[in-house]
């Protein structure tokens, strides 16, 4: 009787190799995968995290608060800019703070040039801001640059500027000084927390450039929600003006 090919019995040690190679394959594959979704979540939550920064274009009406800038104008008008500037700093005008402007910002960063159908300030808006923004060519840059960014139409826009700057109350000694006030910074910011109800000093900025010793007061920044209540300011009002005294020249 004829016997059939002898049969190749299992190799038991290769066989667990095997498996043992396949679960160490699975295992592998199992924490690529929970690596790869880590990474996504964690790429997902700094994005979400991460403070918007400044960009070419904003998106219209997605800010976080205001800034309303004021100028100490008699600082402008003693540049060569403000020397040519008639219509703010002809001898008699007396400007002491002006608007110039409000700004919608993130909490750090802000937006600008959103663009808006409306692109032409009406004559008679301009009219209406002119007692404290007096140039007529800022008022039209800034709806251009900060106004197309909050969500507003331009009336509107420039009624939340009046608005605002209204709930501003100017210390005394800043209204009209017939002499160079020298002060520290920090006293500015002191005496508009006294003269405003609600103010506090983490929702005031003070810009005098990058002087440490003497300087002169460019502007001050008061920080709005939203809704038009006084806020602290975000990161983009932190740097604070460095100067031991800050001077701000008298009214003409």
């Amino acid at each position: 009787m004829r016997q059939g090919p002898p049969v190749a019995m299992p190799n038991e040690p290769e066989q667990s190799l095997m498996a043992a190679d396949q679960q160490h394959l699975s295992a592998v594959a199992r924490c690529a995968s929970r690596f790869i979704w880590l990474v996504v979540a964690l790429i997902v939550q700094d994005a979400l995290l991460t403070p918007r920064l400044s960009s070419a274009a904003g998106s219209r009406g997605d800010f976080d608060y205001y800034a309303l800038a004021l100028s100490w104008s008699p600082t402008y008008c003693g540049t060569s800019a403000g020397e040519k500037d008639k219509q703010q700093c002809l001898p008699g005008r007396r400007f002491p703070f002006v608007v110039h402007g409000l700004w919608p910002q993130y909490e750090k960063g802000w937006p600008e040039n959103c663009g808006a159908e409306e692109n032409w300030v009406p004559e008679a808006t301009i009219a209406l801001m002119l007692s404290i923004t007096p140039s007529r060519n800022l008022i039209i840059h800034e709806w251009k640059k900060h106004g197309t960014c909050s969500g507003l139409g331009i009336d509107e826009y420039f009624a939340r500027v009046r608005e605002l700057f209204a709930k501003v109350r100017i210390p005394a000694r800043y209204l009209a000084p017939n002499s160079d006030i020298a002060v520290a910074p920090a006293q500015v910011t002191a005496d508009f927390v006294k003269t405003n109800p609600g103010l506090e000093a983490s929702m005031v900025a003070v810009d005098c450039g990058n002087r440490t010793d003497r300087a002169r007061l460019s502007e001050l920044r008061v920080c709005f929600d939203r809704v038009g209540a006084f806020r602290s300011c975000g990161e983009n009002e932190k740097r604070q003006c460095r100067a031991a005294t800050i001077v701000l020249p008298r009214v003409r």
